[in-house]
């Protein structure tokens, strides 16, 4: 009786630690998909923040540009700051010699 005892704790702890076993593996598993997903989306945001960097240059080049522009044509505008007198000023026909044709 004491033998057949003795063998069945050792099925239920070599099932046990196969059990364990299987459970470390898939743990591991998750946790290398988990990285992985991880670099993944770190790839991802890095690529989107060099291409946002891109088009801040970009735009901050044109904006100098357009200030350079506006700078040039307030020098030659018919009107006293005409950017600033856009909203007041009541003849149309006079904001239209300073506005591109």
């Amino acid at each position: 009786a004491d033998v057949l005892q003795s063998r069945e704790e050792d099925d239920r702890k070599v099932r046990r630690r196969e059990k364990n076993r299987v459970a470390a593996q898939r743990s591991r598993k998750k946790q290398t998909q988990k990285a992985d997903k991880l670099h993944e989306e770190y790839e991802s945001l890095e690529q989107e923040n060099t291409s946002l960097k891109r088009e801040i240059g970009k735009l901050t080049d044109e904006m100098k540009h357009l200030s350079e522009v506006l700078k040039d044509h307030e020098k030659i505008c018919p009107l006293l700051h005409c950017t600033m007198n856009f909203v007041t000023i009541p003849r149309p026909d006079a904001l239209a010699s300073c506005l591109p044709r």
